[in-house]
């Protein structure tokens, strides 16, 4: 058999071999350094035979797929170490994720001290260095296996398996798992790892089940590596929006209000607010019309729109159909109540498209274990859009709305953080979605057209697509490297026909339109805790909920402080007066903390020519200017939504 290896050699083999010796035959240092190989672009076990013509590729931790495969060995090395520690906890599931591993485990919740114990305990099973080897057994002797160990998780997900398949597991010594691989050849594999938390997490992800002892880690190739990785997840924690967002007094939660429904405060107000008219004028200057339509509906609507059939656990229904005439449900979102708005008078192809917009606010039930912050809420407000279109239309305007989203992400500053994604229908899932297969290849190549024509970088998502259409998902990851959908533009040619929404064309025909389900920014509480954690919550000034602090030198000059501080408001400057007798270096102190882009410093000279002494996080001291001079700056960097570069250090400042 002839193997082609990632360069383009080949190598050449009179009989079957393990894609470790194949590794062993390249070089001992590849094969040391080996995680994982690709066979024909599929990942593999290192044990894997290859018996025939094909291209191979060994995987090292420095490889994606092979770091995945080292980290799927440390979830292994913690289930281990949990059981000898704690004999009695009962193990579930540990996969590898983006940014380690995780393993959930029935037992009491671990604290920091426990988690220590067991990274010791991990660090003797490492050293000790047992080989992993791989075996199979039927779904039945599978079951009894476990059943013998009780082991109640693992013979649930044995049980969810067809009849007649074979499992296979991975022994590490005398302990074993359930397990698909692929792992490493031994545990000494695990150069370097560190577990990180614990926390709860229902089994299966749903409320109805048991609460497990989810204990999360990670693992690197190097020490190099995961010393980086920790210092880059101390700075993630410095920016996390969950903590700084309440340091700065932007939002807060309560439990007697409930988990997922954060109360905005004052600061944060200020923010949405300003987010709010910029996106609200700009749509208006794109042609769009505003309504403004209930936080709530009967089900007969949602029934119409189908989200009754694929979204009901998704939301909040008031009241129960077999008792109540009339069951309510808050909308999780705005599109069938616009419908209404267009279906309230005739229209014809001349006044298409109608592009509608709403400031919306929506409920969504999500689930508990899902809340996270402002990210994940059960109440939110969206920038959320509508446009009616004619067929020939539809290129033109969907463009149009990727080329807001990107104005939009380019103003806020975080053009280059996120990614473009395609989300897609399943078609080994039919069930899940409405219209017909030609409908969902035709309208999936036209988004797929439209991105590779706006040489848009982009991948494609199987099974993400709403169940009316597929979309564009662009998408961006927080401080701890989870993903979230931001801004979302769906293609949507099947729901104007449920609603019995019609244009007269040019021969006096009735035509169906199509639809555009988009959101200009997105999420405001979202983007929000994005915001905060992308400037650390230094934001560009006219975000500012304080963009000016008056300091003045004494009591002696707090009346000029106040004319200042007056001029400023007059011109729509946000801005307050230190008037505490505290020293100067406390003041300036205080306002750094709380990350006010400009300190007006006065005293006897400023009162006596008028003048204000700036100080900036930009460019620290900036002398002594004209108010007059600082204010036209000052709104003109506000106008223009300026980013500003912070070009000192803190300490010079």
């Amino acid at each position: 058999m002839i193997i082609t290896l990632k360069d383009g050699s080949k190598k050449e083999y009179a009989e079957a071999k393990s894609v470790i010796d194949i590794a062993f035959d390249i070089s001992e240092g590849l094969a040391r350094a080996a995680c994982a190989g690709e066979i024909n672009g599929e990942v593999v076990d290192l044990r894997t035979m290859v018996d025939r013509d094909c291209e191979v590729n060994i995987l090292t931790a420095k490889d994606e797929k092979g770091l995945a495969a080292l980290r799927h060995t440390a979830s292994h090395v913690l289930a281990e170490a949990v059981q000898r520690l704690y004999p009695e906890a009962k193990v579930a599931i540990g996969p590898s994720i983006d940014s380690g591993f995780y393993y959930d485990f029935e037992c009491p919740p671990f604290s920091r001290e426990d988690l220590d114990a067991i990274e010791k305990e991990m660090k003797k099973i490492i050293k000790k260095g047992e080989k992993i080897q791989k075996f199979t057994k039927s779904r039945e002797e599978a079951i009894a296996f476990f059943k013998e160990k009780n082991e109640p998780y693992k013979v649930e997900l044995i049980e969810d398996l067809p009849e007649g398949e074979e499992i296979s597991f991975y022994s590490q010594g005398e302990w074993v798992d359930l397990c698909a691989g692929p792992h490493l050849m031994s545990t000494k594999g695990i150069k370097a790892f560190k577990l990180l938390s614990a926390s709860g997490a229902y089994w299966r992800g749903s409320e109805k089940n048991q609460m497990l002892t989810r204990v999360y880690g990670t693992a690197y190739g190097s020490k190099d590596e995961l010393k980086a990785h920790l210092e880059q997840m101390e700075e993630a924690k410095k920016r996390d929006h969950n903590k700084l967002g309440r340091e700065m007094k932007l939002f807060t939660t309560v439990d007697v209000i409930g988990q997922g429904l954060p109360l905005i405060m004052p600061n944060g107000v200020i923010m949405m607010q300003e987010l709010q008219r910029w996106i609200e004028d700009e749509e208006a200057k794109r042609g769009y019309i505003r309504t403004k339509t209930p936080l709530m509906a009967k089900s007969d609507l949602y029934k119409i729109s189908g989200h009754w059939d694929h979204y009901k656990d998704g939301m909040f229904v008031l009241g129960d159909e077999e008792k109540d005439k009339e069951v309510y449900a808050l909308r999780p979102m705005t599109c069938p109540f616009q419908y209404y708005v267009y279906k309230a008078e005739q229209h014809s192809y001349r006044d298409l498209p109608l592009r509608y917009g709403e400031t919306s606010t929506l409920f969504r039930n999500e689930d508990s274990g899902e809340m996270h912050g402002l990210t994940r809420v059960r109440q939110f407000t969206i920038s959320e859009g509508h446009l009616i279109v004619r067929p020939d239309q539809m290129v033109k305007e969907f463009k149009d709305c990727i080329a807001l989203a990107q104005y939009c992400l380019k103003t806020l500053g975080v053009e280059e953080d996120v990614t473009y994604h395609l989300s897609k229908w399943d078609p080994e899932n039919k069930e899940k979605y409405i219209g017909d297969p030609e409908v969902w290849d035709e309208t999936e190549n036209h988004i797929r057209t439209m991105l590779q024509e706006l040489n848009i970088p982009f991948v494609e998502d199987v099974g993400e697509a709403a169940f009316y259409g597929p979309k564009v998902d662009i998408n961006a990851k927080n401080v701890y490297g989870k993903e979230d959908t931001m801004i979302t533009i769906q293609w949507d040619a099947l729901l104007a026909e449920q609603f019995d929404m019609y244009y007269i064309d040019e021969n006096g025909e009735k035509k169906r339109p199509y639809i555009i389900h988009r959101t200009s920014m997105g999420c405001y509480e979202r983007t929000l805790a994005w915001l905060i954690e992308k400037y650390a919550g230094m934001f560009p000034t006219w975000l500012c909920p304080e963009q000016v602090r008056v300091i003045p030198i004494s009591e002696k000059f707090n009346d000029y402080a106040e004319k200042v501080e007056a001029q400023l408001r007059e011109n729509n400057i946000r801005c307050s007066v230190d008037q505490r007798s505290e020293k100067m270096g406390y003041k300036i102190r205080e306002a750094r903390l709380a990350r006010v882009p400009y300190m007006l410093v006065v005293g006897a000279k400023e009162e006596e020519e008028g003048k204000v002494s700036v100080r900036s996080r930009y460019l620290g001291d900036e002398g002594m200017k004209d108010l007059s001079e600082f204010i036209s700056a000052i709104k003109e960097e506000i106008r223009t939504k300026e980013i500003r570069k912070i070009e000192v250090s803190e300490e010079s400042k």
